[in-house]
């Protein structure tokens, strides 16, 4: 009778595991922001820049953090803002793995992230070591050298894609959603 307990306890914490690795990068969200996430679902290039721009507020917020005097709970607000920041750009990143299988034209706005990650990365070097954030510092650093070379491998992979593949384009030269 115990041993089918205990299997039965581990087959639900299993199942479980799945949906609190999830609920953790939907608390990184605000539901505004989830909302413009899903308003710019079919428009890839303003999708990765309503991602740009969470991310500017989430180094915003580190940078904010770093800048004013010492007070209680800072290091952990800044390993908070480091959490989000990786589940957002872990995010970004799926997406832009999406667009990349899919052909996806978001060269547009590929020139505007490449920016945007040399800011990011300058801001999260910045805070002195601090054992409340060290590692979620190093994870964050480690996900934007992974975004920058997904994005730099991407912009090539469009290039090449958009030469040999032309958008289509309707009678008024509009460009035929693909």
């Amino acid at each position: 009778m115990s041993v089918r307990r205990l299997v039965l306890i581990l087959c639900l914490l299993i199942s479980l595991t799945p949906a609190l690795r999830a609920q953790g990068k939907e608390d990184a969200l605000s539901q505004a922001e989830i909302e413009k996430l899903r308003d710019t679902n079919r428009l890839p290039n303003d999708r990765v820049e309503v991602f740009t721009k969470f991310l500017d507020e989430r180094t915003e917020t580190i940078r904010t953090l770093v800048a004013k005097p010492r007070r209680p709970g800072r290091e952990e607000d800044i390993h908070d803002a480091l959490e989000q920041f990786i589940s957002i750009a872990d995010s970004l990143e799926d997406n832009l793995n999406e667009y990349a299988t899919r052909h996806r034209d978001v060269r547009k706005s590929l020139p505007k992230l490449l920016r945007a990650i040399d800011r990011w990365s300058s801001i999260i070097k910045s805070p002195a070591d601090d054992e409340a954030y060290n590692v979620s510092r190093k994870l964050a650093l480690e996900t934007i050298r992974d975004l920058r070379e997904d994005t730099e491998h991407l912009i090539e992979d469009q290039k090449t894609w958009f030469a040999a593949h032309p958008p289509q384009k309707d009678a008024e030269g509009n460009l035929l959603e693909q």
